[in-house]
């Protein structure tokens, strides 16, 4: 919770943009509603993730509400960075507020101008910003305006339009108001399981003299460099193959043992619920049981019967 981390207040961090000028492909945790936690987050960094985003979080729900504050944002005074917070809003202020609150606690935050999902486009947020460039600019310049840390970096994720120069034209107006990095995942509003379009990341690399990074299918070490050499991105970021083996950017094939090993012991030290314990597992261990092992493992309902599994079949 916020209160446990009030000391972070007066430590000097790095500016998150330097990682991109590491000459490495900054390996980057998506956000992931449920998933990108403070427990999962510090189970990815153990295993080569160099930057990790909290879950999408509503700012006027963030502001408003000290509970959902509390539910909404963990981190710790040590481990826990880089981290980005990202955030939905669809107006200025708010964002700005929000970004306040974690300024002390994280290292920037990310605007979500992506997110496809009915509820969130309903409410103004997530994806339909693509469609108004004026609005993300306003937004980013009031936080750049308000917030006087000179690292804290403010970016934005974003979906592509059918019609590519749209895109571009975002990102150039999105460049030129003061945005750290985009984040662009490959695929219109529309699509869901359909190809990403590398060609795309591309051109609006080309485009642009700030960092890109890529999202979209990227499931291991390999697609990470596949991914860098098609597009020329700065970094990629991963959601669902991180989920299924947090320890990729590590270059590991499948979840190693090690792994899960460490996901237990850093979700139980967290206290993390079960719900999200289990499910973490269930993706980890997809790739390395059977049909008949994951019906058994996946109607677990309680830790002690998670641990008693995992102590009998693999000695973790």
């Amino acid at each position: 919770m916020i209160g446990d981390i009030v000391e972070t207040k007066q430590c000097q961090r790095k500016d998150p943009v330097d990682l991109f000028h590491s000459g490495q492909v900054v390996k980057i945790c998506a956000p992931m509603v449920r998933y990108s936690k403070l427990a999962f987050r510090t189970l990815v960094r153990k295993y080569s993730c160099d930057l990790c985003y909290t879950p999408m979080i509503v700012a006027a729900d963030f502001v408003r509400s000290a509970k959902a504050r509390d539910s909404e944002f963990t981190t710790n005074k040590v481990g826990d960075h880089p981290l980005i917070v990202q955030f939905a809003a669809k107006e200025a202020q708010v964002l700005c507020d929000a970004a306040r609150i974690v300024c002390p606690f994280a290292d920037g935050i990310d605007l979500n101008c992506g997110c496809p999902q009915r509820w969130a486009m309903a409410e103004g947020y997530g994806a339909c910003l693509i469609n108004k460039p004026e609005l993300i600019r306003d937004m980013v310049r009031h936080v750049r305006n308000q917030i006087d840390n000179p690292t804290f970096s403010v970016s934005i994720k974003i979906r592509i339009h059918e019609d590519l120069k749209r895109t571009v034209d975002l990102c150039q107006k999105a460049e030129a108001t003061g945005v750290s990095w985009i984040t662009v995942h490959g695929r219109s509003v529309e699509e869901r399981h359909q190809p990403v379009h590398y060609d795309a990341i591309k051109i609006i690399k080309q485009s642009m003299s700030i960092p890109i990074v890529a999202n979209g299918d990227i499931k291991t070490l390999k697609d990470v460099e596949n991914v860098n050499h098609l597009t020329g991105a700065d970094g990629v970021m991963v959601a669902r193959g991180l989920l299924a083996n947090p320890a990729m950017f590590a270059g590991y094939e499948e979840t190693p043992l090690k792994c899960i090993q460490d996901w237990v012991d850093i979700a139980l030290e967290h206290g993390t619920p079960f719900t999200c314990f289990h499910h973490h597992l269930m993706y980890m261990m997809e790739r390395i049981t059977s049909k008949q092992e994951r019906k058994v493992f996946n109607v677990l309902s309680s830790t002690s019967a998670v641990l008693d599994y995992l102590n009998d079949h693999y000695g973790v």
